[in-house]
């Protein structure tokens, strides 16, 4: 079973990265047969941490929701801090906040810190078990996040919401 989810997670990588390859000689073929098989080999373990087998489907269907959420958030955040930084006043005022997630995996909390330092204006400064340590440009960002809905919206794809 191992194997077969090495091959399958090898095969998707080799794919991504054919996809993303503009040389297809011999030489290149090697070389991206050879660094897709090493991160293969050195991924295999994060990939499949805390296996939850009959939800894969339907998570990967919310993340797939997901995205064009966090999208519509990255732009708007690089409206607001365009607008900011344009702004004669210039107002910028950074904040550093912490909060505490009810996230329970690592990849649940690796994606919203992720998707918080993807926002522009916003960055994930620490992670120490439960608690986040964000840097704003700004009260308002700050409080977008302490609002919660990034959280939830992550909680969801995950499910850990229940």
């Amino acid at each position: 079973m191992k194997f077969t989810k090495f091959l399958a997670l090898f095969v998707l990588l080799f794919s991504f990265w054919l996809l993303l390859s503009t040389f297809l000689d011999w030489f290149h073929l090697f070389f991206g047969l050879l660094s897709t098989a090493l991160v293969t080999l050195f991924t295999y373990d994060m990939v499949f941490v805390n296996e939850d087998r009959g939800n894969n489907i339907k998570k990967l269907f919310r993340f797939a929701l997901y995205l064009p959420w966090i999208l519509y958030q990255i732009i708007l955040a690089n409206v607001d801090v365009a607008k900011r930084v344009l702004d004669p006043k210039m107002p910028i005022d950074p904040d550093m906040i912490t909060f505490k997630s009810v996230l329970k995996t690592d990849l649940s909390k690796t994606t919203l810190a992720n998707s918080i330092t993807l926002t522009p204006g916003t960055v994930t400064i620490d992670i120490d078990d439960d608690t986040f340590l964000i840097h704003a440009i700004a009260k308002e960002p700050a409080d977008d996040l302490l609002e919660g809905t990034m959280e939830k919206k992550v909680a969801h794809v995950f499910m850990e919401d229940k």
